[in-house]
């Protein structure tokens, strides 16, 4: 089947009760036929359910479908996006361990390479993104991992998915890290460029309406494996419950991610023209620096459209207060469009250079676009503007 027929029909086996729509298995355990098959499941030679902790119908079933799309040979699905992020990082990494970053990510990430990891021993150099030449001076003799995010959140700064594989097999022993978020794998792939893991939050675009948190990673069997013995001695599982919306959810994905890439783009091209912002950034505008290369890994643009308006801090201020149906809030992935002011919420804890070096300016405005029409979209920008001069 194709990848839409495959997140529709795919869903956990029936039970006797012959349900149409899989049913919730709000169970904290699982019950064994006898005692040998505790024995069996538990020294792994047997498969089955112990512990919804460890595994859930409802999780496997949102874990497949991710697997399915990304092409990846595991998954563990997470109570949230950061969950699954640290997870990634914590289960492979030791001290003395090294790791390349893109400057710009997310600033819970951020958080953890300058906060976190130095408390444990662990390192981070940056680097820009759209310089892969300084890839090579950052890799040192205890590099173990280089994480991305592409397209960046929030400067929309791309990474060439196909050089950095190449880059990878110069180093066979890096694990090629990425938070795929902004792209969801129904328009960006990076397995199929030599990655080895991809992480999402999917509270954004995989759930899409606000209602849940949830994170999962996928990618090579050996590393899923250590992966999961964190989290099972650790405990950051995600819930049936939001296991279950969110699988639901995937079935729809690449439908409402064309509404969101279409409305998007379109938004990206009129605020380009407007007299009042300075700078629009979407991966589809033929603006963008990398605009060929967007088109060359990324199906369409993503639901992002990031611009600056004239007038730094106050006019920003003044814009978001005139929004009247555009939500404000940090989420995003919404089927509702929703405005963000990174440099006083998601990015507020980086320093003003940090965020300069990344084009976070005072001004800088994050729009998730949302899946209402796209003239009502317009309209309330275009009037948040005239009203906030």
């Amino acid at each position: 089947m194709k990848e839409q027929s495959k997140l529709v029909r795919s869903q956990a086996q029936r039970s006797q009760n012959r349900e149409h729509s899989v049913p919730l298995y709000l169970t904290s355990s699982f019950i064994f036929d006898d005692a040998e098959q505790g024995r069996a499941i538990f020294a792994g030679e047997e498969d089955g359910n112990v512990y919804s902790r460890y595994s859930n119908p409802n999780t496997n079933e949102f874990i497949q479908k991710v697997c399915d799309m990304e092409g990846a040979e595991m998954g563990l699905a997470f109570s949230s996006g950061m969950a699954a992020v640290f997870a990634s990082f914590a289960a492979l990494l030791k001290s003395g361990d090294h790791i390349v970053a893109c400057r710009s990510i997310f600033g819970s990430t951020h958080q953890l390479f300058t906060m976190l990891f130095p408390k444990w021993g662990i390192t981070t150099t940056y680097v820009d993104a759209s310089t892969p030449e300084k890839w090579e001076s950052a890799i040192q003799e205890n590099t173990r991992m280089i994480f991305i995010e592409t397209p960046s959140n929030p400067g929309l700064e791309l990474i060439d998915l196909e050089w950095l594989g190449n880059f990878k097999e110069k180093y066979p022993d890096i694990i090629l890290n990425v938070d795929n978020c902004f792209a969801t794998p129904y328009l960006q792939k990076p397995i199929a460029y030599g990655f080895d893991l991809v992480s999402h939050s999917a509270t954004k675009y995989m759930d899409g309406q606000g209602r849940v948190l949830g994170g999962i990673v996928v990618g090579k069997q050996v590393l899923m494996d250590e992966i999961m013995f964190f989290i099972r001695h650790t405990g950051p599982a995600m819930s049936p419950f939001n296991a279950w919306i969110i699988s639901k959810s995937l079935e729809t994905l690449p439908l409402r991610m064309d509404r969101h890439c279409s409305n998007a783009l379109d938004v990206a091209k009129k605020l380009e023209e407007h007299a009042e912002i300075a700078l629009v950034r979407y991966p589809f505008l033929p603006s963008h620096p990398q605009y060929e290369l967007a088109k060359k890994q990324m199906k369409a643009g993503g639901g992002i459209v990031t611009f600056i308006v004239k007038g730094g801090f106050d006019r920003a201020k003044r814009f978001l207060d005139c929004l009247k149906m555009i939500l404000i809030t940090s989420n995003l992935g919404d089927s509702r469009s929703i405005a963000t002011h990174p440099a006083s919420t998601t990015h507020s804890k980086l320093t003003d250079e940090e965020r300069e070096s990344i084009g976070i300016q005072p001004g800088t405005i994050r729009i998730s676009v949302g899946l209402e029409d796209i003239n009502d979209i317009m309209d309330d920008l275009l009037q948040a503007l005239e009203n906030s001069k």
